[in-house]
């Protein structure tokens, strides 16, 4: 394990993944998400299959033992990209960073739901707090009196669902991480949501600009980039002590908001990303600590049979 390289390497695809939200944004006056997800999904191919190469995963990294998992996570995780891409063009992205930090809140729950994982009251307690945070971020929008006909209020409406879905999606990775390997559940998702995406030409795919296109595409490879860097992070540090790192996002997402797109972030929507950031590292940190104690008692227990 090499720790610090472990999270250079997360910092690094927070960068390349906030960046990539930026270059979304500043198209989406123009092209709609859908169209959006393709080139986001599409020109990733090219660093994956490289990345996959140089591992010498390339003939290998298609085999699956699990087509339809695949297909559910890649029909979620697109759905969920859609939704995220359709509210930067409707939110400040700050607040869209801000809303989106409920998805890993929201796992918690799936997955004492849907894989029977024991979550107890700390957690529980935890995402309650983080969950107060995300309606603190969304109260301004969904107040009394407030219309699903203006943009901002559909937009959080939007978000929140592709949090969602997001968190959904990683349960789908929870499962598939049983039996498929890292290589196999990076490329088919990325092949399915450039597949899936393309059935949303019916509604209404235009022809880019030139500069338009150039920032889809370079969005495509900073994402596929920062995938890298992500998967990689994992392999030189625990996730628990990596995963803080996340909360890094919203720091670039203010500055990139306030110097390029002109957003000033509000009081409350900086309140309730800070309730948020908390509760998810109270989690991050409680499920460090359970692992360090679980790692003792099996380092024990090995001694004991020693």
């Amino acid at each position: 394990m090499q720790p610090l390289k472990g999270i250079v390497f997360k910092v690094v695809s927070v960068c390349m993944f906030m960046a990539m939200a930026g270059l979304i944004k500043a198209a989406s006056e123009t092209v709609p998400p859908g169209q959006a997800v393709f080139f986001r999904s599409f020109f990733a191919l090219p660093i994956i299959f490289g990345w996959l190469a140089l591992r010498g995963e390339l003939r290998h990294g298609w085999k699956t033992t699990n087509t339809m998992g695949h297909f559910w996570r890649g029909l979620v995780g697109t759905s969920a990209m859609g939704l995220g891409f359709a509210g930067l063009g409707l939110l400040p992205l700050p607040e869209v960073t801000a809303i989106g930090y409920a998805a890993p809140l929201l796992v918690v729950i799936f997955a004492a739901m849907f894989l029977n994982e024991d979550v107890r009251a700390f957690r529980l307690s935890a995402v309650a707090l983080g969950m107060i945070g995300v309606l603190v971020v969304l109260s301004p929008r969904l107040s009394v009196g407030a219309s699903l006909n203006t943009a901002e209020t559909l937009g959080a409406v939007v978000v929140l669902m592709g949090a969602v879905l997001t968190a959904l999606a990683q349960v789908f990775v929870r499962k598939l991480v049983a039996t498929e390997t890292t290589a196999a559940i990076v490329l088919w998702f990325t092949v399915t949501s450039s597949l899936l995406a393309l059935l949303t030409i019916p509604w209404g795919w235009v022809t880019p600009t030139w500069t338009i296109a150039a920032l889809l595409v370079m969005a495509g490879l900073l994402g596929g980039v920062g995938q890298i860097f992500l998967t990689s992070s994992y392999r030189f540090a625990d996730a628990s002590l990596v995963a803080p790192f996340d909360y890094t996002s919203m720091i670039l997402a203010l500055a990139i908001g306030y110097f390029i797109f002109d957003e000033v972030p509000t009081g409350t929507m900086l309140v309730g990303a800070g309730i948020v950031i908390l509760a998810g590292v109270l989690i991050i940190w409680r499920e460090r600590k359970l692992g360090l104690q679980r790692a003792q008692q099996r380092k024990a227990t090995g001694n004991m049979g020693s």
